[in-house]
């Protein structure tokens, strides 16, 4: 039997119109400015950035692609284009033979720490200058509630392997 569609009322469609419109013009903003200024994407700083943030600025390739939230294979080109132009290694993990590890390399860490200031800016501007202190607290509080029921929805289904980030 076929559920009922529960349609949204106009607040929930305004704050998810809300929502697509600015997510797609934030990611937009930050890609031109790391672009601009560091010759990055948004994603490779991101990668970047979540190497940096990890004991020896490592992680597995399979760990680095759930917490980017990326297929493998994605994953694997951007490191390799990331390697190439000397800013992360690949290497064997000597503790599971089938993984790989990704390491943020000196040369990397170094482009992060002059891309970031700008990054950073950028992301104020666009995000928390337009924001009271109380709409920062509501908007974490509110990423987090949807992070949550997502990561519940996830665990909840049969299949693991939909989860792009568990493919190869």
């Amino acid at each position: 039997m076929p559920m009922t569609p529960r349609w949204l009322d106009t607040e929930e469609r305004r704050a998810w119109l809300a929502y697509v419109e600015f997510s797609t013009h934030l990611s937009d903003h930050l890609n031109r400015q790391l672009r601009r200024d560091a010759g990055l994407t948004h994603a490779d700083y991101t990668l970047l950035a979540h190497l940096s943030s990890v004991p020896d600025r490592t992680l597995t390739m399979s760990e680095l692609a759930q917490r980017l939230k990326i297929t493998r294979s994605r994953l694997t080109h951007a490191v390799t284009r990331l390697q190439q132009a000397g800013y992360v290694d690949r290497c064997d993990d000597p503790a599971n033979r089938r993984d790989q590890l990704a390491v943020l390399t000196a040369q990397g860490s170094r482009l992060l720490e002059r891309a970031a200031p700008g990054h950073v800016e950028a992301v104020r501007r666009a995000v928390f200058d337009a924001l009271t202190r109380e709409q920062v607290r509501q908007f974490a509080e509110i990423g987090e509630a949807v992070n949550a029921a997502l990561q519940r929805v996830d665990a909840a289904q049969d299949d693991q392997e939909v989860l792009p980030w568990r493919r190869r």
